[in-house]
């Protein structure tokens, strides 16, 4: 799956937390130090290595800044790192899992990062992913419970939202948020740029308006477990989404909110091997509405994920060969042999959405699937339309042709 809990162990080293309050760019290029290679599939960059299959790179999440961090990934590290350009606080020798967020681009550069705070008990990040706006990102914090605990125990996990131009964080909730949480953060696209002067300890001094939305995975185990969906807008009331019918015992993966802010896709599973994808809106009595499997696809869709273009808004997911055991690419995608669809594909198809309608008619797809790519990438594409992302190892980006 794409959210990956394991914490395969601490160096015995310290880390210290040293990192600028501004984020360091590095400069952008395709072609300094890259392993790239041109393909039948398009161009593919491998993202931190792709010789050592030790080396993972999890919760890959395609950059929504086609600005500031053009052709870029965020991704969350394992024990070891092999990305290139970076300033000395992007310590390679004391690495720990998760001890950081990076944003990378297609030559292997660190653009952007943000470690964890020791000094506060900070012990790793999960699953971050780019929220709909591109100023911002959303990830847990686990931490200590207490100063006498160790990082490899179990942790205390918060979500909050960091703004990439200053590194400032929001706090949704600081504690008591499970680990397998998968946050997502909406934010108005049409609200003004927050100011750095702003109280960022309120929705809106952080994000320069109160029209946000978060949801996130609530519950300590199936099927309790839910999706809640929180609107700052309306005094930040929480709701919880019904779960799909006949599938109350199912694990959600995933919820990620639509670019309009009023539905999400997410997956569920039944073990890691038997998963489906649903849309539902977010509202409190909505009914999900499951992404059928047509005759082309090789499995139930992975991964969805929404991409908007010029008005457009389609639903991107992969699809595996009946042999695959989990949503994840376990194979090196610059091999030729593999790059026919036998590890599986990303389809796309269009999608006309209606909130407040009544279910048979709240999700309307147009025309069929398109195959997008014949490799399976699970990071969803850049708001240009000229990249795809994908993780846990290895990881890579694609150029399409």
């Amino acid at each position: 799956m794409k959210k990956n809990s394991l914490f395969l162990g601490l160096l015995s080293l310290t880390l210290i937390a040293c990192y600028s309050p501004d984020p360091f760019n590095a400069e952008y290029s395709e072609n300094s130090g890259s392993s790239s290679e041109e393909t039948a599939i398009g161009k593919l960059f491998p993202v931190d290595g792709d010789e050592n299959n030790a080396e993972q790179t999890c919760n890959p999440s395609v950059s929504q800044d086609t600005v500031n961090f053009p052709a870029s990934m965020l991704w969350l590290n394992f024990s070891n790192l092999n990305v290139k350009k970076h300033d000395a606080g992007y310590s390679m020798t004391n690495v720990r899992q998760h001890d950081r967020l990076t944003v990378s681009d297609t030559a292997n550069n660190v653009k952007w990062y943000l470690m964890i705070d020791e000094d506060k008990g900070e012990c790793q990040f999960q699953d971050p992913e780019w929220s709909t706006h591109a100023d911002y990102i959303v990830a847990l914090r686990g931490k200590r419970f207490n100063s006498n605990q160790s990082c490899t125990d179990a942790l205390d996990y918060g979500v909050f939202a960091v703004r990439t131009s200053d590194k400032k964080k929001f706090w949704f909730k600081e504690e008591g948020v499970i680990e397998v949480a998968t946050p997502h953060v909406w934010v108005d696209p049409s609200a003004p740029k927050a100011s750095a002067d702003g109280d960022a300890s309120t929705v809106e001094g952080f994000f320069g308006t109160n029209n946000v939305r978060l949801t996130y995975i609530e519950g300590d185990k199936d099927p309790q477990r839910k999706i809640v969906f929180v609107d700052y807008a309306n005094g930040a009331k929480s709701i919880r989404l019904k779960k799909p019918a006949g599938r109350e015992d199912w694990d959600i993966d995933s919820p990620l909110i639509s670019p309009d802010g009023n539905f999400v896709v997410y997956n569920m599973k039944n073990g890691e091997s038997t998963w489906e994808a649903y849309i539902q809106e977010l509202s409190e009595n909505s009914k999900a509405i499951k992404i059928e499997r047509t005759k082309n696809m090789t499995s139930e869709p992975a991964q969805p994920h929404w991409f908007e273009f010029r008005g457009r808004l389609f639903v991107l997911w992969t699809d595996f060969p009946a042999n695959t055991s989990k949503m994840q690419n376990k194979v090196k995608l610059l091999e030729s042999s593999v790059q026919d669809g036998s590890a599986g594909r990303t389809l796309m198809r269009e999608i006309r959405l209606t909130a407040g309608a009544p279910s048979d008619i709240a999700v309307e797809w147009v025309g069929d699937n398109r195959v997008v790519t014949t490799v399976p990438m699970m990071g969803g594409r850049s708001p240009d339309g000229k990249f795809l992302a994908t993780g846990t190892n290895p990881a890579y980006l694609l150029k399409l042709p």
